[in-house]
């Protein structure tokens, strides 16, 4: 069945949502959302009716449940402050109130219901490429061209259905819970183009040609996996498929203890999903560097991947000059817009230049603009919470990370400057707790080192010098290119009594940003609060002690 509202076309058959000839990004569990409005548009659906219709009656939260609505809104362009198609009637419910024309799917045609046989068309096509129309099956009068893609879209991705090794039931349930879910938590990468599960599941139990399923689905990567119980154990294997080239990009196991199932998959897929949206970033930028004339996406994946190499001057300057280029192209590209404020704000945060302000400044107007255009986009809240942080606005920072959480629930990033927004409070003691939950989420992010740091500071700033040493010494392992923990690791070196181990740590710093001074560094404090201020003296002390310029 295909419903047509306004220039939408939502088709339950192929479960996809288009509005003319783009297909919107849309998450299986809002599909039903969706789905479950529009056929029920005759009424006021309940919180409950939507539960157990969508959730299959599983306890949801009213949080859960306004986001899933706010992604059904953003999608169909509505808003909850307009809504102009799905209405909230407060105790009620809700409905879906906009005018709705029915037409039925035979197989690449529609047939409107008034019965008008004359005014069949072939459907629009799933992306905005050619092919001939007797390649779909159709065949055709005039011997025109129907539309079909010829090539698969960018951060296009099928989850096969995860193999069950040994035959247990509540295994064969987790695998599927891993499949489904990971499919929904794909499709909240921006740009994406991930395939529906209920689509992926027609290969379930079958042997697969990753080409071929690549081909009929029309995506540049297959994801595979498999699950596999040894005793109190469950190892999880997981592997990302180049499908054009059959080459593997990347694999994974995970072994985990057998614990609570629902939480297990909760932790797997958000680490799964972490790992994935970077690998298929890199990907994609690899392809890009091939492209004699790159388009602005192109140009965003390679300065994304620049902006993953490191924090460093040199990579940000690199990456700042891909988003340029990609914005000149196409000045609304919300994805540049953001990149183009993460650089700047980096820039800030890093303590490496003297017009911290001015960078600040013009990260939040960009961000401001980048949520005019895109109000749902996660990381542009999260880099703007950040940016309220660094501006002296602590606790809206952490509000804004809180949004981007509540956008996307794998954002482990938000986590980490949640905890540093804590640390700003005078709540260090709160820090770590923040930081260890970005981990579980993404234990191998590319900012993880960023993370850690930050437990390190709060560390010393609570005078745990010792387990300052521990944390900094592990951002240091996970990124020798960032100049901060260096410094940082000097710190607790130095107020341990360890100052030669301090006056090396400093050294490492200064090779990697000259620059720095404890005048810049003091000069440029997030913070006004008399607690914190006079807490940061202990950092300066230690600079002094580990031979930091002054400046």
């Amino acid at each position: 069945m295909r419903y047509v509202f306004e220039d939408y076309v939502f088709d339950t058959d192929r479960r996809e949502l288009h509005r003319g000839s783009d297909v919107v990004a849309i998450a299986p569990q809002v599909f039903d959302l969706l789905d479950y409005l529009i056929r029920n548009r005759e009424r006021v659906v309940t919180k409950d009716d939507l539960i157990r219709a969508v959730w299959n009656g599983r306890i949801v939260s009213d949080a859960a449940l306004t986001t899933r609505l706010n992604a059904a809104r953003n999608a169909i362009g509505d808003s909850g402050e307009k809504q102009r198609l799905i209405k909230t009637l407060p105790r009620k419910g809700f409905r879906f109130v906009g005018a709705v024309q029915e037409a039925q799917s035979i197989g690449a045609l529609v047939v409107a219901d008034e019965g008008d046989l004359n005014r069949k068309s072939v459907a629009r096509p799933e992306h905005p490429y050619t092919v001939r129309g007797d390649e779909l099956g159709l065949g055709t009068d005039d011997g025109g061209a129907a539309s079909m893609p010829a090539l698969a879209p960018r951060l296009s991705i099928v989850v096969l259905p995860f193999t069950s090794i040994g035959g247990d039931p509540e295994q064969e349930y987790f695998a599927d819970g891993v499949t489904e879910s990971l499919t929904t938590d794909l499709s909240r990468i921006r740009s994406s183009f991930v395939i529906a599960s209920s689509t992926s599941f027609n290969f379930k139990g079958k042997a697969v040609d990753v080409k071929q399923v690549a081909r009929e689905l029309k995506v540049r990567y297959v994801l595979e996996g498999s699950v596999q119980r040894s005793g109190n154990r469950l190892r999880i294997n997981v592997q990302l498929i180049d499908a054009e080239t059959s080459n593997q990009l990347w694999a994974e196991r995970f072994d985990k203890f057998i614990a609570d199932l629902f939480d297990m998959q909760d932790e797997i897929v958000s680490r799964l999903a972490n790992t994935l949206d970077a690998q298929l970033i890199a990907a994609e930028a690899r392809r890009a560097e091939r492209s004699l004339h790159p388009d602005a996406m192109e140009l965003y994946f390679r300065g994304i991947a620049c902006l993953h190499k490191g924090l460093t001057n040199e990579h940000l300057g690199q990456a700042r000059s891909f988003f340029e280029r990609a914005l000149v192209l196409d000045r609304d590209n919300i994805e540049a817009l953001v990149g183009a404020a993460a650089v700047d704000f980096n820039k800030a945060a890093n303590f490496g230049v003297d017009d911290r302000a001015v960078l600040l400044a013009t990260a939040e107007a960009t961000l401001m603009r980048a949520l005019s255009l895109a109000p749902q986009y996660a990381e542009a809240h999260m880099y703007l919470g950040a940016v309220h942080i660094f501006m002296g606005r602590v606790a809206q920072g952490i509000v804004e990370c809180e949004q981007a959480l509540s956008l996307d629930r794998n954002l482990a990033n938000a986590h980490g400057w949640i905890g540093l927004a804590k640390h700003f409070l005078c709540h260090a003691e709160e820090t770590e707790t923040h930081v260890r939950e970005a981990l579980r989420l993404s234990p191998r992010d590319v900012f993880a080192h960023r993370w850690m740091m930050w437990a390190g500071i709060a560390s010393v700033y609570l005078d745990a010098s010792a387990e300052a040493v521990a944390w900094l010494r592990r951002s240091v392992e996970a990124n020798r290119n960032f100049p901060l923990a260096h410094f940082h690791l000097a710190v607790a070196f130095a107020l341990l009594g360890s100052l030669e181990e301090a006056r090396a740590a400093a050294e490492a710093g200064l090779a990697l940003d000259p620059a720095f001074t404890i005048r810049r560094f003091q000069s440029q404090s997030p913070s006004n609060s008399p607690s914190y201020l006079a807490r940061r003296e202990r950092f300066y002390a230690g600079m002094r002690m580990a031979g930091v310029p002054e400046g």
